[in-house]
């Protein structure tokens, strides 16, 4: 019906000649069929863009692609222990991989990477400040901004630094008793050249060890292993950003990785598990 009257509304704004019945039945069935196509379809990337975030990020593997045919088919233990007959844990399937993959002590997986800083500076800043360089505060896709994400943890940033150069004691300066964490944010979609410094992850972990204050490392895209070899250098994997000493890495599950959209929290187990327990975590949950 309401591709009748969608037609009929067209012909009446457009005018011109009286149409046909065949010409009616014509243009009405074309509307009927354009209305029952579905809007999401495959597309070819011909960007130039290997990992397009509007082009649905990562396509999956073959192999991926056969394992959610297989459990989507059916039921499934998504959230229940077979050997103990009782309720279990979803992030069961996935934490024991992940710690594997990248050496953390604890995992987890809520539905995207901006969802995954949200909960963390809830869980660990709510109503305190976080430390942020100003060459770290940046825009990701669908004009999403980390100072507008972080607002809505209910964390109050403060920002530090300068756009170009950023020091050890512009952190320092500005911890005071209300400090929570420092974030820091790995710019993957831009660069800053020429006369610019910028505090380490290894330096920040330094230095909010002495103020007993947790480092939350945002990763960006996400990687488990080293580009190094096919000539792609400059993105950390997940392991070497844990090394380096922060309390909590942030990444996509989406883009290097290869997987489905997730956010992946990779820590310390103490502060995961508090994470774990913030009803943000329900919210986000995959």
């Amino acid at each position: 019906m309401d591709a009748v009257r969608s037609t009929v509304e067209s012909a009446r704004v457009a005018g011109g000649a009286p149409r046909t019945e065949e010409q009616w039945v014509a243009t009405i069935t074309s509307a009927v069929e354009q209305a029952s196509r579905p809007s999401l379809r495959r597309v070819i990337n011909a960007t130039g863009v290997v990992l397009h975030t509007n082009l649905g990020r990562a396509p999956l593997a073959d192999s991926a692609i056969r394992a959610i045919e297989h459990i989507a088919e059916g039921f499934s233990n998504l959230e229940y222990d077979i050997e103990r007959g009782q309720r279990g844990s979803r992030y069961s399937h996935c934490v024991g991989l992940l710690r594997e993959l990248t050496g953390a002590e604890d995992a987890l997986v809520v539905n995207n990477c901006a969802a995954a800083m949200v909960l963390s500076l809830n869980a660990i800043a709510q109503r305190k400040e976080v430390l942020v360089s100003r060459g770290e505060l940046v825009e990701i896709g669908g004009s999403f901004r980390i100072p507008d994400i972080m607002a809505r943890s209910g964390a109050r940033l403060v920002e530090v630094g300068t756009t170009n150069r950023t020091h050890d004691d512009d952190y320092r300066r500005a911890i005071t008793p209300k400090t929570a964490a420092i974030v820091k944010v790995h710019r993957s979609n831009f660069t800053i050249e020429g006369f610019t410094s910028e505090v380490s992850v290894e330096r920040l972990a330094f230095i909010a060890a002495e103020h007993g204050l947790p480092v939350i490392h945002d990763l960006g895209s996400g990687l488990l292993v080293s580009l190094d070899d096919y000539g792609l250098s400059g993105e950390p994997t997940a392991s070497t950003a844990l090394a380096s000493g922060p309390t909590l890495v942030l990444m996509s599950g989406d883009k290097l990785l290869g997987g489905p959209q997730a956010g992946i929290i990779l820590g310390k187990t103490e502060i995961v598990a508090k994470l774990r327990k913030n009803p943000f975590a329900r919210a986000m949950r995959v």
